[in-house]
């Protein structure tokens, strides 16, 4: 026998309908690239969205066509997140750090018909014009700008195009097994790979991902996505801000520290998300202020392993530092570090040591490690293999590929190396892909960074594998120094004594001004390693 209850589909479009009905007055501040704040309001991002669904119509763009947006966090890029994928198109989010030639790929990997972009970044789409296949309509995201009216043939300005829509029609019946948006790996090796969500695997992450052991935002919260609308959808925020009535910050192209310190204390923000170079460069701000993070309860981090040191530097400003992980096939959030009931019961000491992991898995989502043999490895905290990952908001194959991504059983294959305890906290302990061998012995080059960037006169750091001739790869530290703070190689090693084991300290220390970063703010490992995999055989033939 079957329920007997309604059905409705579980869409985008409903996301944002529900919010322009519910919590119309409700603010969203909006940072533009000239730095000015524009404040709006999710009643007229609502009504803006379907003008732009309905104006897309006009333009003959169909449900299922993709629409590429290059674009920072703010009000109109939001309103593309809606329009076009509550309109039933799919909304292809760019990364615009990807290299010119990664750039035409992916565009004409998606077939994507029109291109939306803001007028700073007019320079580098006439650099890949050219090259583009597909794309009939391209939109510069603001008013009209005769100065580059003629730039491209045919070039239209956002603000005019919302005038062709419709702000009362209803948004269009969508089957919630349809795609929704598109999202590229970052492409390290490669070509970038696309992922395509669907309505429902986008609602689903959206209700579960923000329970209260999940992101845990709520209609009283200030949120500040500092994490771009362009990397995995801004880990799913706009859609759960959507659903809850948060207040959004979303805060344009700048992300040092000092513009989002100020940020933070001039709205009241009371949760912000970002990668931990975010929060280092935040740190270092606020040591050069006189804020106290006063309204600031909490950040999430993600994109890369939250070094421990910060955790008690947050709290001494009473921000809890809770770490979260994911990536773009799993839409993206996956374990959030949220305690069980038995944990309030621990010391400050063995909370911090818990916090350093990802944490546990959401419902809907099921983890498991495998030995280099594909044998099922224990979850008993200790025992470190490959992990994989299946539910319901994890990719099966990815975008134009006939072949699954998975595993014959069905998982998905994450290429990091965790530990998982009886509990389900899991800790990543390296990518496959940065993880040292040296003489036949693993070493994590996550613990090694975590202990580095621990030092008072480190700002931060990278450690990868440096070709030795007797051991076949040794850890090297990549370190750039504190403002007005001078450490020595010898320092930095002599800080490891005595915190992990002696084999494992590494055996060189090179300062630079700045690791390279890419535009989510994660260190390109590969570019080190290209940089500096030979320091090791090169110091060796000087010594000979």
């Amino acid at each position: 026998m079957l329920g007997q209850m309604m059905e409705m589909p579980l869409t985008i479009g409903s996301l944002i309908a529900h919010a322009e009905r519910y919590h119309t007055h409700t603010e969203i501040i909006s940072v533009e690239t000239t730095g000015e704040r524009i404040t709006s309001n999710w009643g007229e991002v609502g009504r803006n969205s379907r003008k732009l669904a309905y104006a897309l119509r006009k333009l003959g763009i169909a449900g299922g066509d993709r629409c590429a947006t290059i674009a920072w966090n703010n009000r109109r890029h939001l309103e593309s997140y809606f329009g076009i994928s509550g309109g039933g198109m799919v909304c292809h989010t760019i990364n615009p750090r990807f290299s010119p030639e990664q750039l035409s790929f992916v565009v004409n990997d998606a077939e994507d018909q029109v291109l939306l972009f803001e007028q700073s970044f007019l320079p580098l789409v006439e650099k890949i014009y050219p090259l583009l296949k597909t794309v009939k309509h391209f939109v510069v995201m603001g008013p009209r700008d005769e100065n580059i009216a003629q730039a491209i043939e045919g070039l239209l300005f956002y603000d005019e195009l919302l005038t062709t829509g419709e702000a009362d029609a209803p948004w269009p019946e969508v089957d919630e097994r349809s795609a929704s948006s598109l999202c590229y790996t970052s492409g390290t090796t490669g070509n970038p790979k696309g992922v395509l969500y669907s309505h429902r695997s986008t609602l689903m992450h959206t209700l579960v991902g923000n329970q209260p052991d999940g992101l845990a935002l709520s209609a009283q919260d200030t949120v500040l996505p500092v994490v771009p609308m362009f990397h995995v959808n801004a880990w799913g925020v706009p859609y759960i801000a959507a659903a809850n009535g948060c207040k959004l910050v979303l805060p344009g192209p700048n992300l040092d520290g000092k513009s989002i310190l100020n940020l933070i204390d001039d709205t009241e923000t009371t949760i912000a998300l970002g990668v931990p170079t975010i929060w280092m460069n935040l740190l270092a701000a606020l040591e050069a202020s006189d804020s106290t993070l006063a309204s600031l309860t909490r950040t999430v981090v993600g994109g890369a392993p939250l070094p421990p040191s910060m955790i008690p530097v947050f709290a001494s400003y009473g921000v809890e530092l809770l770490h979260a992980w994911g990536m773009t096939e799993t839409s993206p959030v996956a374990t959030i570090n949220q305690f069980l009931q038995r944990h309030s019961a621990l010391s400050d000491t063995e909370k911090t040591t818990l916090r350093t992991g990802q944490g546990r898995p959401l419902f809907g989502v099921d983890l498991r490690l495998l030995d280099e043999n594909g044998e099922l490895l224990p979850h008993d905290g200790k025992t470190q293999g490959d992990l994989q990952v299946r539910g319901h908001w994890v990719a099966k194959r990815y975008f134009g590929q006939d072949k699954d991504a998975l595993t014959d059983d069905g998982w998905f294959d994450t290429g990091d190396v965790s530990t998982i305890d009886e509990d389900g906290f899991m800790i990543i302990r390296d990518r496959s892909k940065d993880i040292i061998k040296s003489g036949g012995e693993w070493i994590s080059t996550v613990e090694l960074e975590n202990i580095a960037i621990a030092h008072p006169e480190i700002a931060n750091a990278a450690v990868v594998a440096a070709r030795h001739d007797k051991w076949d790869e040794r850890p090297i530290v990549i370190a750039v120094k504190a403002p007005n703070m001078n450490p020595t190689e010898e320092d930095v090693l002599a800080f490891y004594k005595g915190k992990i084991l002696s084999w494992q300290i590494p055996d060189a220390v090179i300062f630079v001004d700045n690791l390279p970063l890419g535009a989510t703010g994660k260190v390109q490992k590969a570019e080190l390693r290209k940089q500096f995999g030979e320091h090791l055989m090169d110091k060796g033939k000087q010594n000979d």
